[in-house]
């Protein structure tokens, strides 16, 4: 598994604004966490896992991370529906791996089409600084412990 962010072009969405660009770039000089979740609009994904990110944002800025982004196998339309359902006032950054090409890069593409989903994330969280994956965090299937922001959080304070 590779531990350096790539040069693959995605889209990230910022509030109501979309571009595409280098996530290497969009990461250069920063230490950032990146969650991964298997869909948009999931109930996991909705209920718990994004909003436990947008309940912990400060305490990340305390200890000097710099952004949070959440990354979906979604399209940019569904990524940004589903972040501004979360409200317009929160600082998550989402990036919309539509084809798949990070989580595949990190080797955590998964097939769940038993759910009628396709190929999706499997749930994760890294920390990031200067585009070097610092520790990783994947669950077992149908888990939600070691990507939580609650537990990423404790990880960070011991870096």
């Amino acid at each position: 598994m590779p531990n350096k962010i790539s040069d693959i072009i995605v889209p990230i969405i910022k509030n109501e604004n979309s571009f595409k660009l280098k996530l290497s770039e969009e990461l250069k000089n920063k230490k950032v966490i990146i969650f991964g979740v298997p869909g948009a609009f999931t109930p996991t994904c909705s209920e718990k896992h994004f909003p436990g990110f947008i309940k912990l944002y400060s305490s990340f800025k305390d200890i000097k991370i710099d952004d949070i982004y959440c990354l979906s196998v979604n399209d940019a339309f569904v990524m940004k529906a589903w972040l501004l359902s979360f409200g317009e006032n929160h600082k998550i950054i989402g990036i919309a791996d539509g084809n798949g090409d990070v989580a595949k890069s990190f080797e955590l593409l998964v097939d769940i089409s038993v759910n009628h989903m396709g190929m999706r994330s499997n749930r994760f969280a890294m920390i990031v600084e200067n585009n070097t994956v610092k520790k990783l965090f994947i669950e077992k299937p149908g888990e939600y412990k070691v990507s939580s922001a609650e537990y990423i959080l404790k990880k960070c304070k011991l870096i």
